[in-house]
C-alpha cells in the first residue's frame, strides 16, 4: 500500500507567479487558482504537479557546485532537443553547461529564470 498518493515538486524562489508561468509554458501546463500569492501550483497534461513557495531571503543555487555534489534538478524529457532549447530559452531559460552538447545520449542544463537548474534529455 502505498503512503502518498501523489508528489509534488515544490521550488523555492523570489516570486513564485512568475517562476509558475515560466514552467507552465514549458510544460504545458495549467495554473491552478491561487489561494496565495506565496505558493502557486501548476499541473502537466500528464498530471505531473509542480509548487512555487515564496522564500524573501531566496538565493539562487550554484551549479556546478565546488566540490562536484550532485544538487536536485528537474530532468525534461523532448524528441527534438534542439527546437526545446530555443523555446526555453526564449522564455527566460540560461544554459549552465554546453560542452557535452550533441550525440545520442544529449543532455543540455540550464537555469530557470530563479536559479534552479533543469536538464532538457533526448526521452
Amino acid at each position: 500500500m502505498a503512503v502518498a498518493s501523489a508528489a509534488v515538486l515544490s521550488l523555492d524562489c523570489a516570486e513564485p507567479v512568475e517562476l509558475a508561468e515560466f514552467y507552465a509554458q514549458v510544460l504545458g501546463a495549467q495554473i491552478q487558482p491561487l489561494t496565495t500569492p506565496d505558493r502557486v501550483e501548476i499541473v502537466a497534461p500528464g498530471g505531473s504537479r509542480m509548487a512555487f513557495l515564496r522564500d524573501h531571503g531566496f538565493a539562487p543555487p550554484s551549479w556546478p557546485r565546488p566540490d562536484d555534489s550532485q544538487q536536485a534538478h528537474l530532468d525534461l524529457l523532448v524528441e527534438d532537443i534542439d527546437a526545446a532549447e530555443r523555446q526555453v530559452v526564449d522564455l527566460g531559460a540560461r544554459p549552465l553547461d554546453t560542452k557535452h552538447n550533441g550525440g545520442p545520449r544529449d543532455v543540455r542544463i540550464y537555469s530557470d529564470p530563479a536559479g534552479h537548474p533543469f536538464s532538457l534529455r533526448k526521452g
